[in-house]
């Protein structure tokens, strides 16, 4: 398995370059900035890039999704309960002085317990939502990509709208119960493992 992982934009977003390397196929999760920084690996990679996945909508994890699109062809992956948020993202960049072209609409959905092939690969989807409505984690192959739900000793925030306190405890609940070599992927920042989170991640320790 190819993993790469490219730091974009100034909200410094990780975007994961998943391939298998039989197939050469992958899929580009939260392009959120730089979009020929992030052709650049596909191409020195030989990859096929055949869905470009979101696992949320906030205007800094997919501002390079229409470039891609237009590169690649891949289909653009996300769960519908983002889309108002995905549709906004151009005002919400404003909000933070930022500038963002409108996106192209999605190809497809996808929900709780949907696979996501990529070559020999399969990775199964499920909703986290609480950083926003729709979020998603792409877990399987040893990995979850988590966005903005997880990140190393910390969680997403909750006070952008469609933000939920409950519902993300509820997420990292769920995602505490993954196998402890789970190799954690995350939005922003390094990254971990569900062992490491559940020994040091405080909101995995206490009742907050």
């Amino acid at each position: 398995m190819i993993i790469k992982t490219i730091v974009v934009g100034p909200l410094q977003v990780n975007c994961h370059i998943i391939g298998d390397e039989k197939t050469g196929k992958a899929m580009v999760i939260d392009p959120g900035d730089e979009p020929d920084m992030i052709l650049d690996v596909i191409s020195k990679n030989n990859l096929t890039v055949e869905y470009i996945v979101c696992t949320h909508g906030h205007f800094d994890h997919v501002g390079a999704v229409g470039d891609l699109k237009t590169a690649t062809g891949a289909k653009i992956v996300m769960n519908e309960g983002d889309l108002n948020i995905y549709d906004s993202a151009v005002e919400l960049a404003n909000y933070f002085g930022l500038e963002l072209e409108p996106q192209p609409a999605p190809d497809m959905f996808v929900n709780e317990g949907d696979n996501i092939d990529i070559g020999a690969l399969t990775f199964t989807v499920f909703r986290s939502p609480g950083h926003s409505p729709g979020g998603i984690v792409i877990y399987g192959e040893g990995i979850a990509i988590t966005g903005d739900t997880l990140f190393a000793g910390a969680i997403g925030r909750t006070d952008l709208p469609g933000g939920d306190e409950r519902a993300i405890r509820k997420s990292l609940d769920r995602l505490m119960s993954l196998s402890e070599n789970s190799v954690v992927l995350c939005g922003h920042g390094p990254s971990s493992t569900i062992g490491r989170e559940k020994r040091e991640n405080p909101f995995a320790n206490s009742s907050w």
